[in-house]
């Protein structure tokens, strides 16, 4: 059985943890196929936006503790969460149920994430003597605010899907029976959307939280200047003016 199953129809493509016997918890086999998964996406023109979803009753527990205690997993969170931290093509998480510690990371690692209604979110490495190794204690708190942040990591307590988005972890909590449906909605409004100017937004946005405003503002312009030279900007303020849809040419 695939670990991960990965479709692509209309510039998406779907990356589904094929895992439901132990609720999506991920062995090295898994974190590799990610990974495969979201380079193909970067390096695939064709592929505008990925999606990031679960089979089964959970959308990802994390890793898998039985397999972690191998000398197999030496290093397993190595390549995943740079490949993420490094994806200038935007991912949307579709959450249900469980969604914790590398799970909860992997959520942490799209831009935009839709919750189920039934979901629910944590992080619980303290209670097993671990930290987060996939960026979890420097996404959280770059997310949310700073106490309810450590509250979580300190505690290993849970949330549910209307907390999550009370406090800006979660952009959207749906029924169950929407959340990829939603998902694909939002594919579908990014896919309008200049594939280039997409992609330098994100590098803009992501690379600039780490800045000092002035550092930012200068990336900012850098960007502006090199997008407003492609033959896409031209095309998009001639389409405008001629109240057309524009033909994105740059992928």
């Amino acid at each position: 059985m695939q670990k991960v199953i990965v479709e692509k129809k209309d510039g998406v493509v779907h990356v589904r943890l094929n895992r439901p016997e132990v609720m999506n918890a991920c062995d090295g086999d898994t974190y590799n196929a990610i990974a495969d998964a979201w380079d193909e996406l970067e390096n695939d023109p064709s592929l505008r936006v990925g999606i990031l979803s679960g089979e089964g009753r959970a959308f990802c527990v994390g890793t898998d503790i039985k397999w972690v205690k191998s000398p197999a997993a030496e290093g397993f969170q190595d390549r995943l969460y740079p490949r993420m931290l490094s994806l200038t093509k935007p991912v949307v998480a579709a959450i249900h149920g469980h969604c914790n510690g590398g799970g909860l990371e992997q959520a942490l690692g799209a831009d935009i994430r839709v919750s189920s209604d039934d979901a629910h979110y944590g992080f619980g490495e303290a209670r097993l003597g671990w930290i987060p190794g996939g960026h979890g204690t420097q996404r959280l708190p770059r997310l949310i605010p700073l106490g309810n942040a450590l509250e979580l990591l300190y505690t290993a307590n849970r949330i549910d899907a209307r907390e999550a988005h009370r406090l800006g972890l979660v952009n959207h909590v749906v029924p169950a029976d929407q959340l990829i449906s939603r998902c694909e909605q939002i594919a579908e409004d990014i896919i309008k959307s200049a594939p280039l100017a997409v992609q330098k937004m994100k590098v803009a946005v992501m690379q600039g939280l780490d800045m000092p405003m002035a550092q930012g503002v200068r990336l900012e312009q850098e960007c502006f200047k090199w997008l407003m030279q492609t033959e896409d900007a031209k095309e998009g303020a001639l389409a405008f003016a001629e109240k057309r849809a524009p033909n994105w040419q740059a992928k």
